[in-house]
């Protein structure tokens, strides 16, 4: 069943939005009578039905609520160094479905993108409509945020446990960084930022900030994964562990 989101609290009705009337009426042609998902503001979710409609308008009317718990037990934040061509898009769309609460992307020092200030709101603009669309489709509860900074710098305050995918680690065979950082968080779940280098990788330097701001550094397996790869095993690992095992 088609999901949407809504910022408003809803009650008893709701007042379709544009966005929403257009892709629910004029795309999929819903008529009176039609049932969707709707997740309010406060991530509560309803079965609703279309109760009018006219006008270029439509009203639907709560039927009942639903449970939904399909949000993952701690707040994982993707950070990404920025890489070339769609991946942004792949990573958030993927990470979205995956469970991840938030993306950032930020310019690595081995990055060839490059966002200037305009290009990095629209490319953010567009990144959020990608996570909207990826949260409705995987019926999510919460729609991940979409950010970007400068650097690697301004994510050393992040309040939570900290974790930098190096590949160097990687080739010397680390394997047990993210296992005990994954029991950690079973433990004592609390927010998870994980960051990932460009194609290029994490420099000497951005190494030696992320240890002074206290992240674990650790291997992701003994195979080297894409930039756009890396996120989404992170994300896979972590369901399993805290979800399903």
């Amino acid at each position: 069943m088609q999901r949407y989101f809504t910022n408003q609290e809803i009650k008893t009705e709701y007042k379709l939005d544009a966005t929403t009337y257009h892709h629910a009426v004029v795309v999929l042609r819903m008529k009176v009578g039609s049932q969707f998902e709707l997740v309010d503001a406060k991530q509560t979710v309803y079965l609703m039905e279309l109760s009018e409609l006219a006008n270029k308008e439509a009203k639907a009317k709560v039927v009942s609520e639903l449970d939904s718990q399909v949000e993952l037990p701690l707040a994982i934040s993707i950070a990404c160094g920025l890489s070339k061509g769609d991946k942004a898009e792949w990573i958030v769309q993927k990470g979205t479905e995956l469970g991840a609460s938030e993306f950032i992307f930020f310019k690595g020092d081995y990055s060839v993108a490059k966002w200037d200030q305009k290009k990095a709101k629209k490319k953010v603009d567009r990144l959020q409509k990608i996570a909207q669309g990826a949260a409705e489709q995987s019926h999510r509860t919460k729609i991940p945020t979409v950010r970007y900074v400068e650097n690697l710098k301004e994510l050393t305050t992040f309040e939570g446990a900290k974790f930098l995918a190096y590949e160097e680690a990687a080739k010397q065979g680390e394997t047990k960084a993210l296992v005990k950082l994954t029991q950690e968080l079973k433990t004592q779940a609390q927010p998870l930022l994980a960051v990932f280098g460009p194609e290029g990788g994490i420099s000497p330097a951005e190494v030696t900030l992320a240890k002074q701001a206290g992240f674990v550094l650790g291997g992701l397996g003994p195979r080297i994964l894409r930039a756009e790869t890396a996120p989404l095993y992170l994300l896979a690992s972590l369901s399993y562990a805290l979800e399903l095992e």
